[in-house]
């Protein structure tokens, strides 16, 4: 007895003919009168009423039936639990202070790892970062410090540089670099999904004052028609940035606050899968 000729017999019982059966499951109409026939040698007994243009489940074939469909149901059952048992053997989630380093780490494992998935999260606090870590809520973390913990392992991921990104006609334009106390006071435009670098900028610089807007569309619209400041960095560009060229430039900043260094975190006792990917990442 095999589990097609079940699906075959619950196919049956649902369409009412071999034929409509057949068409269902993808085959011949033969062929499942083959396989009912070797069913019912192996049962000892026919399981249906047959006339030529329908096939009825007699008592036997309704008693079938109940069990056929109760094998099929624990067998839909033990797909779904290895499924998911083989799903979250691959996925990998990331709790993360910024969104830059998460695209980073998700290109690299992409292309080293086919098939893992990758879940993200953006925590703006460091130490809720770590906690998610520490219960095991999160499979990796990404920092901007390497932590001192000996049950874990850091490895440095990426530097990230934020720019101040303004009007050409606007007097810092001229500039080559400038510093938050220059821009202290000015009032920016500002993507309020930015993790950490919103709480940088507002700590930089208590007497700016910030237009946050969570849609990107919405914020490059803003961009392409206002003369107000905003903030992009070296990995972070807007999709309309080729347009903006003409009127808009990139100003780094130079304040130690703007150069953020980003950390893979792990713990040792790992996953086999995290630890490979981390170890790839040092080489």
């Amino acid at each position: 007895m095999e589990f097609e000729q079940l699906r075959q017999l619950d196919a049956i019982a649902r369409s009412g003919t071999f034929s409509a059966a057949a068409e269902m499951l993808h085959t011949s109409q033969p062929s499942i009168s083959r396989s009912m026939r070797a069913l019912e040698r192996e049962l000892g007994c026919e399981l249906f009423f047959r006339t030529r243009n329908h096939a009825e489940l007699n008592d036997a074939g309704q008693h079938a039936l109940i069990h056929a469909r109760a094998i099929l149901a624990e067998e839909r059952r033990m797909r779904d639990t290895f499924d998911e048992l083989v799903r979250r053997n691959r996925t990998i989630h990331v709790v993360s202070v910024a969104p830059a380093p998460v695209w980073n780490l998700t290109s690299q494992v992409v292309g080293h790892f086919p098939g893992t998935i990758l879940t993200s999260e953006l925590v703006e606090e460091e130490r809720e970062v770590e906690r998610r870590l520490l219960d095991r809520s999160a499979d990796v973390i990404v920092t901007r410090k390497p932590l001192g913990f000996p049950n874990v392992s850091c490895t440095p991921l990426m530097v990230e540089n934020l720019y101040v990104y303004t009007p050409i006609h606007d007097d810092l334009a001229q500039k080559t670099t400038v510093s938050f106390a220059d821009l202290d006071g000015r009032t920016f435009l500002m993507n309020s999904e930015v993790g950490f670098w919103g709480e940088v900028v507002k700590s930089a610089m208590p007497n700016a004052c910030f237009i946050e807007q969570s849609d990107s569309n919405v914020l490059d619209q803003l961009l392409r028609t206002s003369d107000l400041l905003g903030f992009v960095t070296d990995v972070t560009q807007f999709s309309h940035d080729d347009e903006q060229k003409p009127r808009r430039v990139r100003i780094p900043i130079h304040d130690a606050d703007a150069h953020a260094t980003f950390y893979v975190v792990a713990l040792l006792d790992a996953p086999e899968r995290v630890k490979e990917i981390v170890s790839s990442l040092r080489s």
